[in-house]
């Protein structure tokens, strides 16, 4: 079963920038919702979450990007 990501990114997010390249690398299709676009950065903050990358895998979600810690997330 295929699992959804989303990823929220902002134009100066040198993390946000290594995820995707991540996600490339090993074949992951992702949503990228890009917080300049005013409705992304609204849909972001309604879940409390200030800061990008927030990335989700289906209902979950990590805030920050470092390979180890998407992969238990995307492996549950």
């Amino acid at each position: 079963m295929s699992k959804k990501v989303v990823i929220y990114t902002s134009n100066t997010c040198t993390y946000c920038d290594l995820a995707k390249e991540y996600f490339n690398a090993n074949s992951i299709s992702y949503e990228e919702k890009n917080t300049s676009d005013p409705v992304f950065r609204k849909e972001l903050l309604a879940l409390g979450v200030r800061s990008v990358p927030t990335i989700f895998v289906d209902e979950e979600y990590m805030v920050g990007f470092d390979e180890g810690s998407f992969e238990e997330l995307y492996n549950k």
